[in-house]
């Protein structure tokens, strides 16, 4: 069942990334866009680069009503959900899921959600998972296992990274240890790596970033811990942004229909892009610019403030997409900016600025999910920088361990703590409070 579930998580992820790519295209002409800032859609001339304003509008008309249709739990980034699941159902999860999940993400962030696509991929691998293994009549117990192995899938196909899936699906989504559930998700991850290879090739999932940044003076491990400190912080700024402006716009919106909630919202979000194109989308391509050092610093700044901006909105107003992507974003952006400065401050000493901003990527969600496992996996795989494999524990360490110091959940328990569940409690049995006879 690992096997199958992790293959068809592995085709999931495949055809939902193309499902992406094709509405962006209908809407822009390209297949990515953001990366070239101000520049119209070859479909949609008419309107110059205006055109940003009217899509989100034209996408949330279409994903809403499907959302509030057939699937309401596919609002959101998902991933809490596959959580609620597998903590507090049994791991059962409704089958409608895995294509309302699909299509409402694909419009949203082909018209301009400046939200990631692993949070989709995530509760699609899992939707399905769990629904061959509610057809099978499987036990609860191993029907959370398997949940878990359809999200570890659904991770390491998208980003070709297998020991990313294996830690999300235990971190994140199973948040326990047993062997057997180890040996299944891992088998879940290596199917899923393997159908995604045949379709994308094997090469790290940002190619572009140079692969042999090292740290050559030991001082530098200083300056690291400072960038782990100062992710740390970010990261749980963007979870308390997040559900800030999430209040705010349920508070504006009570009593309206949920459906026509993202139309409205995107008359907001076409502002944003209209102001900002690089936030369009996922915005792999503009991270790739980033860490080449093709942005200046005050530009840099801009960007990592802007993501978590524009993510926070696209979520507020009842989008569908991931924090993953928009924490790596925002981890690139500031880490480089962090690398500029002390690169100015202490030169050759403090090394390339481009290694701050690959490091930072995992500290932002290491922060914001206090998974660092995760992040540590995801770093050193999605990039193909094994060589930072010691500072990227380091800071991604500290931003998980300063994030759990200072706030109580992650930035995906946080949105069931907001409903009054709360599967962080502790499960320890009550004592006896009576003491053994003769004693």
């Amino acid at each position: 069942m690992a096997l199958i579930v992790g293959g068809g998580a592995g085709l999931g992820a495949v055809g939902f990334r193309e499902l992406i790519f094709l509405f962006t295209w209908l809407v822009t002409g390209h297949k990515q866009f953001g990366q070239q800032g101000h520049v119209a859609s070859t479909h949609l001339g008419f309107a110059g680069i205006y055109f940003v304003l009217f899509v989100p509008v034209l996408g949330g008309l279409v994903y809403g009503p499907l959302i509030q249709r057939f699937a309401r739990e596919a609002r959101g980034h998902g991933v809490p959900e596959v959580m609620l699941a597998v903590a507090e159902n049994g791991g059962r999860i409704r089958p409608p899921v895995t294509i309302v999940k699909a299509l409402a993400s694909a419009i949203c962030i082909g018209t301009g959600g400046s939200v990631g696509r692993e949070g989709p991929i995530v509760q699609i691998g899992s939707a399905l998972a769990s629904s061959l293994g509610q057809l099978v009549r499987m036990t609860e117990t191993r029907l959370r296992v398997i949940v878990a192995c359809g999200a570890a899938g659904g991770i390491a196909a998208t980003f070709n990274a297998p020991l990313t899936g294996l830690f999300f699906g235990f971190e994140i989504v199973l948040r326990e240890f047993s062997l057997d559930a180890l040996c299944a998700t891992a088998l879940s991850a290596a199917a899923a790596d393997v159908v995604s290879r045949a379709f994308f090739g094997a090469a790290p999932f940002f190619a572009a970033i140079p692969h042999d940044l090292i740290l050559h003076n030991d001082l530098a491990y200083l300056l690291m811990a400072v960038l782990g400190s100062i992710a740390g912080l970010i990261g749980c700024g963007y979870k308390a942004f997040l559900y800030g402006i999430e209040d705010r716009v349920d508070a504006l919106w009570k009593g309206r229909p949920e459906w026509a909630r993202p139309a409205v919202g995107g008359v907001a979000l076409g502002l944003v892009l209209l102001a900002l194109p690089q936030m369009y989308g996922v915005g792999y391509p503009v991270m790739d610019k980033v860490l080449a050092g093709h942005e200046l610093l005050w530009f840099l700044l801009i960007l990592a403030l802007a993501k978590i901006f524009a993510s926070s909105l696209t979520l507020s107003i009842g989008g569908s997409g991931g924090i993953f992507a928009p924490s790596l974003f925002t981890g690139a952006a500031a880490g480089e900016a962090f690398g500029v400065i002390v690169h100015h401050l202490f030169g050759s000493v403090a090394g390339p600025p481009a290694m701050y901003g690959v490091v930072a990527m995992g500290g932002v969600f290491a922060g914001a999910s206090q998974a660092p496992l995760t992040a540590i996996a995801s770093v050193a795989e999605m990039t193909g920088n094994f060589t930072l494999t010691l500072p990227i524990m380091l800071v991604n360490g500290i931003a998980a361990a300063l994030s759990r110091k200072l706030t109580y959940g992650t930035i995906y328990t946080g949105k069931l703590l907001r409903r009054g569940v709360d599967i962080e409690r502790s499960k320890a049995t009550p004592r006896s409070s009576r003491c053994p006879s003769g004693t």
